[in-house]
């Protein structure tokens, strides 16, 4: 289960697992109803994950495309090398803020 705080106007999102399909349903699950919940922009902490897949993506991309229907953002943080180039490749860089981990 996902660590879900709120950090000032933000709701932060800390899966700390890889967003594969094994997990995907369960992790929609949980932002789905964070979305209801919560106000505001949403972050996604990728702190611990290695590994996102295609089902992972979708997820992401779902999430984005809620939020965005109610104005309101995503944002992508700590993104480990391998999983930034891949959304980089894929440009989703361009529909919401991705950030590298330092």
């Amino acid at each position: 289960m996902s660590e879900i705080v709120r950090q000032g106007d933000a709701t932060v999102v800390r899966p700390g697992v890889d967003i594969v399909a094994s997990m995907a349903e369960d992790f929609k699950k949980e932002l789905i109803s964070a979305i209801n919940d919560y106000t505001g922009d949403f972050v996604i902490d990728l702190a611990g994950v290695e590994m996102v897949d295609s089902v992972g993506i979708g997820v992401i991309i779902a999430t984005h495309n809620t939020l965005s229907q109610t104005g309101r953002k995503l944002k992508i943080i700590n993104v480990s090398k391998d999983v930034y180039g891949l959304f980089s490749t894929m440009r989703l860089n361009r529909r919401f803020t991705v950030e590298e981990a330092v």
